[in-house]
């Protein structure tokens, strides 16, 4: 009862009280404002290792169309670090030559940021396997293919790219493997094969490229793209 009669008085909070309430709520908003702060021994995220990113794509059977569909998905999130939002929304016509390389233009990232993206010949070998048996000449480079293995109109959605790489992940014995991991495959195999930090920014679109270019006055170079340093052999190429 001394609660109660206690919420309901009009008697005005002593000085001390006051003092007291006003320091935990000042505590309380200056640790929600602290960020950035490390957690040691805690590992976010899983990096393949270049014998485990040739695993995970010769997992992928070619004998069927829905094969071919998912080798040239999960080629695309290896090779040049698209988010999977990014990949069921590409279109035929962004792949385009530039600089006598292929790439894949207005690519829109978060925030709404463009960028182009070189794709590295192994990776449009894959592609081209899956538009020429899938027949695909124009609109949304992937779509859905039914169980009796023919292609459907409609495009894949998002969940799509993720069940093709957790399916194949546990193929080759890496477990809760996401589709944002081999974005961080394709800048760890980017970086370890001499590509520049600032390279690797302009392929995966972090923050803002422009800015990025003004500030360390440099541009993105197709013509020796960073992810063409690290090869994926396919199926056809092996002797």
């Amino acid at each position: 009862m001394q609660w109660s009669a206690r919420a309901h008085s009009t008697e005005k909070p002593r000085s001390s009280e006051l003092f007291w309430k006003l320091s935990e709520t000042n505590c309380t908003i200056g640790i929600r404002r602290v960020k950035g702060v490390k957690r040691l021994g805690r590992r976010i995220g899983n990096w393949l290792t270049g014998d485990q990113a040739q695993e995970l794509l010769n997992a992928v059977s070619p004998s069927t169309l829905r094969g071919r569909r998912d080798a040239a998905l999960i080629g695309l999130l290896l090779g040049c670090g698209l988010r999977r939002s990014e990949a069921v929304n590409l279109r035929l016509d962004q792949l385009q030559l530039r600089e006598s390389h292929w790439v894949i233009v207005d690519m829109v990232g978060k925030g709404g940021r463009l960028r182009t993206v070189p794709v590295p010949p192994w990776c449009k070998g894959l592609i081209d396997v899956w538009l020429r048996d899938a027949r695909v000449i124009d609109g949304k480079v992937f779509r859905r293919v039914s169980k009796n293995g023919t292609k459907q109109d409609a495009g894949v959605t998002s969940d799509v790219v993720w069940y093709a790489v957790k399916q194949y992940g546990k193929r080759i014995g890496v477990d809760r493997l996401a589709p944002h991991d081999l974005r961080r495959t394709c800048a760890r195999l980017c970086h370890g094969a001499g590509g520049e930090l600032e390279q690797i920014q302009f392929l995966l679109g972090h923050a803002s490229v422009q800015t990025t270019e003004r500030y360390i006055g440099c541009r993105q170079n197709f013509r020796e793209a960073v992810n063409d340093r690290f090869q994926i052999s396919l199926a056809n190429d092996a002797p």
